[in-house]
Formats: structure tokens, sequence, C-alpha cells
């Protein structure tokens, strides 16, 4: 559908729900009540998943540092979040399993007393994913972890606890929730800012829409807004009620890439204790060496910046693991911001990554806290929540089930398929794990013209960005070069170079003068300078 006809759908229509927020939560919340018959609207200030959504450490997984906490504080409310987590993470391995895998994770062990004792912790893993579960925990001697894992420090080793979690491309699971939602029937628009809410005998009914696009402003009626904006919503709380005492801390989390050879292709490593008690993951990640992520308390701005000292902490944990590795070694870095429900005298690390809805007096519905994992979980609870609440009338969830756009028809042996159109094979499978079933569209738009790479090294195509703008609602270079593609967060210098042509195409496809194509690029190489 074209912005256009979802603009006038968004001024003349009188929706059951308007979400703000097009992060995981909020595009979550859109795809459940859409997909139940209820009528949906989504605005988005920015893109879909510019913030916090795809700045993850790209893991579907219970988080075995919150079992570990919940075991030693006897804290129910992190066991039920691990159980509720692992639950989730077969159900998002299930719906996109293009953008999903299973990973197995090794936890390498230096000292005798820790074979034991990290062994039992994931066999309790094991246990709380009940059916849900992946292939059982298993310990590795010494020398089956160092051919699982050769670039391992062999000084001292014990061997390995090996568990499997899951991972996926945060950013492109965002974008298909949100196309999703729309293919069920939402309105669905990034770059529409929320800048006032509209109220009628002190009651939410609407909020005021601002088209970052067009320029135009638009009043949106609802019987229900809820508040999805991650470490955003104090400040959607306050334009409610300026008096609203705040309701979250935000942490920062950096990550780091790395070149491809400190991991294998199918394994990645759990350090289980940094100097200061957290844990850091390395993981291969689409080409590169993901690695992070630190947890300090942090200002809630748009485009956290990572600081030199960040970088240099996460590069301290690996050093006894990997070996010192070089700071001009990193390809990428990035800084997300963690919405943590506050709770006084307690730190960010220690604060639990469960969810609350909170409803204020105008009937605002906040969806705060949890995490990747369970975006569903949190949607499903909301969404039943207004049900009950608002009287609205809506069939049961379909979300546990439903498959993504890309999840849609999607068979394993798809990267065959491209491959017999003539694309090279690192190219099929790319096209293959990104795009799923739709593939197929983006290769077309290669044969078509559009095949050449947008970077030397990397899989990344000319067609792409057509099919971004076209499909995908891309506005920007970057929202090509950083979620709809993921060249930005695994090498910056070689999302540079890209800026120019990407910015060119889309100026094709967008009817931009020359002008607007310098003016885009040059933003995006200021955006991607300062932020990533």
């Amino acid at each position: 559908m074209r912005r256009a006809d979802l603009l006038d759908r968004l001024a003349s229509e009188t929706f059951d729900l308007l979400v703000i927020g097009g992060g995981a939560s909020g595009a979550g919340v859109a795809l459940e009540a859409a997909s139940r018959g209820l009528k949906t609207a989504l605005v988005e200030r920015y893109d879909f998943a510019e913030g916090t959504s795809s700045r993850s450490t790209k893991l579907i997984h219970g988080g075995v540092r919150y079992l570990e906490l919940a075991i030693k504080t006897l804290d129910r409310v992190q066991l039920n979040l691990v159980r509720d987590a692992l639950h989730e993470r077969a159900v998002l391995l299930r719906i996109a399993p293009h953008l999903s895998r299973p990973l197995w994770l090794l936890t390498p062990l230096y000292r005798l007393w820790e074979v034991p004792y990290y062994y039992a912790g994931l066999k309790i893993y094991d246990l709380l994913a009940g059916s849900a579960r992946l292939a059982p925990a298993q310990f590795i001697g010494a020398r089956g972890t160092l051919k699982r894992f050769p670039h391992l420090n062999p000084r001292g080793l014990k061997g390995a606890v090996a568990y499997q979690d899951g991972q996926f491309d945060d950013a492109r699971f965002n974008v298909e929730l949100a196309l999703t939602a729309l293919q069920q029937g939402g309105v669905v628009l990034n770059q529409a800012e929320v800048t006032g809410l509209l109220k009628q005998n002190n009651r939410l009914c609407g909020a005021v829409v601002h088209d970052r696009l067009s320029g135009k402003t638009l009043e949106v009626a609802a019987r229900v807004v809820v508040n999805a904006t991650g470490p955003f919503a104090d400040g959607i709380r306050q334009m409610d009620d300026p008096h609203a005492p705040p309701l979250l801390r935000a942490s920062s989390g950096i990550h780091i890439v790395l070149d491809s050879d400190y991991t294998p292709p199918e394994t990645g490593l759990l350090i289980p204790k940094t100097e200061d008690g957290r844990v850091v993951f390395v993981l291969p990640w689409l080409g590169g060496t993901l690695v992070g992520t630190t947890d300090d308390p942090a200002p809630i701005v748009d485009h956290p910046r990572v600081r030199e000292e960040e970088i240099a902490y996460v590069l301290r944990q690996v050093q006894p693991y990997l070996g010192a590795v070089p700071r001009e070694k990193v390809r990428s870095s990035w800084s997300g911001l963690r919405p943590l429900v506050a709770r006084p005298q307690a730190d960010t690390a220690r604060l639990t990554r469960d969810h609350l809805i909170q409803e204020s007096p105008s009937g605002l519905l906040t969806l705060a806290g949890g995490k990747w994992t369970t975006y569903r979980k949190m949607a499903l609870d909301l969404v039943n929540y207004a049900i009950r609440r608002f009287g609205l009338v809506a069939g049961p969830s379909r979300s546990e089930h439903l498959p993504l756009l890309g999840g849609q028809g999607f068979t394993p042996e798809g990267a065959q398929k491209l491959l017999a159109l003539g694309l090279e094979a690192e190219v099929a499978h790319h096209l293959h794990r990104a795009y799923g079933a739709r593939a197929g569209q983006v290769a077309q738009l290669a044969a078509e013209g559009y095949a050449a790479r947008l970077a030397a090294g990397w899989p990344y195509l000319e067609a792409e960005v057509v099919y971004a703008v076209r499909q995908e609602m891309a506005h920007t270079p970057l929202d090509v070069l950083a979620r709809r593609t993921r060249l930005a967060f695994l090498d910056h210098q070689a999302a540079l170079a890209a800026i120019p042509r990407v910015a060119a195409l889309m100026g094709q496809e967008l009817g931009w003068s020359p002008e607007q194509v310098a003016q885009a690029a040059e933003k995006a190489r200021q955006q991607l300078l300062e932020a990533l």
C-alpha cells in the first residue's frame, strides 16, 4: 500500500488501538492486535528498529545470567522470566526460520570446580525449556573444545559446557513484524511522530501525528493508545501527564564486530565471568564476530554513542580467551539502551528484564521493560489487557503460529533455487536467509540490472536497495545500510563507501533531485560516523 493511502487511513478512520513506537514491542503489539481483527495503527517517529531493537546481542535466549541470579537469590520472578523466554525462543525460531537459527555456545572452563557448577546450571536451563528445549547441554573435554573453537586459549583449559540457544537478525525481524502487521490489515508508518495526545472528558481518544516526510500533521482517533516506545516511554507518559513520575531507568550495552576469523561459523562463546562479574558473548554473526555486551547506567538519548573506554573494556574481557585483539581489528561498534523498570537501590545489571503494563488515569497503556525474546508475550499480555479493560471485540491470538512474511512458504532448500538463477553461492545464501520466501523477488531485481554488490567482500546487492524502497518502507540510506541490510553494523568503512551509491539508487526510486541525493548521503555519513 502506498504511503499516501496509509496516511489517508490514519486521518479518516477510528482505530481500536493506536500503537506509538515501532521497535520490537510496538511492532509485536501491532501484529498481535491486527491478526486478531482489531483495527490497528502503528506510528514510529524514525525507522523501525532504529533504536534498541536493532542493537541487541542477536540472541534468542532464556538468559543464563538471569537463571544464575534466580537460583542464587531464590527469585521466582527471574525464574519465570527465564521459563517464558525459553518458550518464546521456540516460537521465534518457528515463525521466522529464515531469520533465526539454533546456535551452539561453549562456556570454556579453566578450573575443575567450574565443571559441575556450569554443567548443572545448563541442565536446569534445559529442564526449564521443557518440550521447547533445543539440543541438550553436554560437557566436552579440552581437546574437543579446541576442535570446535580453535581460536580459544588452550592454556589450563579443562573443557567446556556446550549448549544451544537461538540467534537472529534483530532489525530484519523487527521490519518483518511491522510488515506482517500491515499484511494483516493494520496501518503501519515509520517517520511519523506523535507530537501530542487527544483527550475528551479527560480520557485519551487519539493522538496528533506529524509526518516527517511530507510535513503534514493529522489527528488520529483511537479507542486505546499504547505507549511502546522502549527507553522513551516516560516521555510519552509525561506528554499524557506532566507530573507522572519516571518509570524507567536505562542501561547501555555496547557491541563490537571483529573479523570472522575469531569464531567458527556455527559456534560461539559465553564468557561466564568478567572483571566486574558480568558475562560476555563472542558470536559468529553474518560474516563477522560479534562481541558484547556492557551494562552501565546511561542517559536516554536518541542515538547513544560508543565510548573508547567501553571498547577497551570489551577487548579486555576477551583477551584471556582469544588473546590480545588490537583496536584496529574492530570493524564496527554500536550502543543500545535497555529499558529497565526502575526499582530503588538496584543497579542496572540486577534490574529485572520482566515487563509491566501500566494504565494512566486517562487510559494510556504503557508497555515497559522486557527483552527481545519475550516481545510476543509482552504484546499478548498488552492486547489481552486492552480487550478486557476497554471491551474490544477480537478473535483468539494467532501470533504463536503465524509466520512472518519471509517465513510464509519458506523452504530450507530455497538457496538452491537461487543458485539455479545464476547467483553466486554467497549471495544466494544471504538472500535466502535474509528474505526467506521473498528472496526470489530480490533475485528478480538483480536480474533486471541491479546485481552489483554494494561493498566488496559482502554479499549485499543494489537490488536490495530497490527492494527496500519499494517493499520495505525504507526512506533513508541508513534505513537500508543499517536495518534492511546490516552492512553498517558489520563494517563501518564499507558502509561509508556504499552511501553515495545507495543514495543515488534511492533517489531514482523516490524522485529526489541531485541536491536531495547529496543531502541524504551527507546526513547518512554524519549519522554513521556519530552514532554507530
